[in-house]
């Protein structure tokens, strides 16, 4: 009695002082799985990840000066090696002036982790229209979409590599409806919308996902870059373009549940009514045709 269980000692060992090791390699996973057993480290989510893989975090920023570098402080703590491809769509509230000094900085940046690139609109062209910016640039092994806004918890990003990393998918869309995740309690009607134009898209794209207007879509790159050349949706019409594109190319697509932490339009949500008609416009379109 009393006297601590060895097993137990030794994971918090493993978690408290890892020696350096990261998170997620090859080395840190097979030091829990000797501790732990490979059926307890897979329902845990303990896994590891490739030490040559790069995750390409491709991120469209439009007027995000106050969530902006808290969200990318997040992104670069994910222990994955990542390249973090930031597209400003011509902001104006200053948000230009912040990445034009992290674009300086990447250049003699010695962080062997996060490779940053930065490009710039011109001109406001909408959410799409960056997003198809960002994949031409990306040049990891899989790709992930992340809005700026703190909605989505890139912590979770290892959970939504791994089905692609098992070999079992070509995309993942991370969902905030499956029900193991927290989210915050918001706007019914625009919950009613998103299912609604979620169940139309199903009927179209013979797909049961349950969130398709999701921020988080992971892909391989073979995926995105075989897709890209097709897209033509600049604003928020790109969740259902990009879906339908998919579900006629028969990819293999997996859900994941994801958190979500939503704002009020006072915080600065851009997404409107106007949005959901082009959304379902879009839905009828490319679900009838390429």
């Amino acid at each position: 009695m009393g006297q601590e269980l060895p097993i137990v000692s030794t994971f918090e060992a493993l978690i408290e002082n890892q020696d350096t090791t990261r998170p997620y390699s090859e080395e840190w996973y097979n030091r829990l799985k000797n501790v732990l057993g490979e059926a307890a480290c897979q329902q845990a989510g303990f896994f590891a990840i490739p030490n040559d893989m790069i995750l390409s975090v491709v991120i469209p920023v439009y007027n995000e000066r106050e969530t902006l570098m808290n969200l990318l402080q997040k992104v670069k703590n994910v222990p994955v090696r990542k390249q973090i491809v930031l597209v400003d769509d011509c902001s104006k509230d200053g948000t230009t002036e912040i990445l034009k000094q992290l674009a300086k900085e990447a250049e003699t940046s010695t962080d062997e982790l996060n490779q940053i690139k930065v490009m710039f609109h011109n001109v406001n062209q909408g959410k799409g229209a960056a997003l198809r910016t960002g994949f031409a640039a990306a040049d990891g092994d899989i790709v992930i979409i992340q809005d700026a806004d703190l909605e989505y918890d890139p912590n979770e990003y290892p959970r939504l590599l791994q089905p692609i990393l098992d070999g079992k998918a070509d995309v993942v869309f991370g969902s905030r409806f499956l029900g193991d995740r927290p989210h915050r309690v918001l706007y019914y009607w625009h919950y009613l919308g998103n299912n609604f134009l979620t169940q139309l898209s199903n009927c179209f794209t013979n797909l049961n996902l349950s969130d398709m207007e999701t921020c988080y879509k992971v892909f391989r790159k073979e995926v995105i870059k075989a897709v890209l050349p097709k897209l033509q949706q600049n604003r928020f019409g790109f969740e259902p373009e990009i879906t339908a594109r998919l579900a006629r190319r028969r990819y293999r697509i997996y859900e994941m549940s994801c958190s979500y932490d939503g704002r009020t339009y006072d915080q600065g949500k851009k997404i409107g009514w106007r949005d959901g008609f082009k959304a379902l416009w879009c839905i009828i379109r490319y679900g009838l045709a390429d």
